[in-house]
């Protein structure tokens, strides 16, 4: 297994692998060899693991029915110069936050994927095929600062989900078109890539790959850092970078918006 080359990074991941030599007989074919997804040691997000009471769900039912007599909060507008994002946490006192770990991942030649997850050890709760080849978001990070939008339209009442499983995108990088964005279950090169990164925080480097265009030999680059989860309202919801003290790295944003 090839050593992983990474830079900035908390810690290093490592991964290994074993492959079971099926025994066979005369009378039985030689089973299968293990799936690779079975050994990976990710956990469930945790709020997957929450189960809500009828109980719970009637109180809530009927605490809606009450009259909203607070004020409206007002939504924090969306940043058109470059800050860094600490310099943005006062913008988001009435709009619910959480910190996440965002992975942007890919061959060099093929697509990025987007992996959200609650942390480094836990599954990922979206994965996202972004319109914008490696090459090209290496490009646009080297810049110093890449604003991602992604875009999708509003639903009738009745048919609204919530806005992280919105299965399409338009997407935008730095305000220019560059198609679209596709949800998807985490497959399992995802998994794998997850598994590997599983105990690094932040960094960037390069991992050992299967690609189909580029061989065995291929490399999957990837960059992981956390990210400040705003949700501004139902329709709304931003990804704002945290960069390390006294290292600041690429000033980087996603939108995400149903209009």
């Amino acid at each position: 297994m090839r050593e992983l080359r990474t830079s900035s990074i908390h810690s290093e991941a490592s991964w290994s692998t074993a492959v079971d030599t099926p025994t066979s007989s005369s009378s039985t074919p030689p089973a299968p060899p293990p799936l690779p997804s079975r050994s990976h040691t990710l956990l469930q997000p945790a709020h997957k693991k929450r189960h809500r009471t009828n109980v719970f769900r009637t109180f809530r039912s009927v605490f809606r029915s009450f009259p909203v007599i607070a004020p409206s909060c007002k939504f924090p507008s969306l940043p058109n110069t470059s800050v860094e994002c600490h310099h943005h946490h006062h913008h988001h006192r009435n709009s619910h936050s959480t910190k996440i770990t965002g992975t942007l991942f890919g061959y060099r030649k093929g697509r990025v994927s987007l992996a959200v997850q609650e942390n480094p050890r836990c599954l990922p709760s979206v994965v996202i095929e972004l319109a914008i080849p490696m090459n090209a978001l290496q490009k646009e990070m080297n810049a110093g600062m890449l604003r991602m939008a992604l875009e999708c339209e509003k639903r009738h009442e009745r048919d609204k989900i919530k806005l992280m499983d919105e299965p399409l995108w338009t997407m935008f990088c730095n305000g220019k078109k560059t198609g679209y964005g596709v949800k998807r279950e985490a497959t399992e090169e995802d998994l794998n890539v997850m598994e590997l990164l599983r105990a690094t925080s932040m960094g960037a480097g390069v991992l050992p790959g299967n690609s189909d265009v580029d061989g065995s030999n291929a490399e999957m680059a990837y960059f992981r850092a956390q990210f400040e989860h705003v949700v501004g309202s139902k329709d709304s919801e931003t990804l704002y970078m945290l960069s390390p003290e006294g290292n600041p790295g690429p000033d980087l944003t996603i939108f995400f918006v149903r209009l």
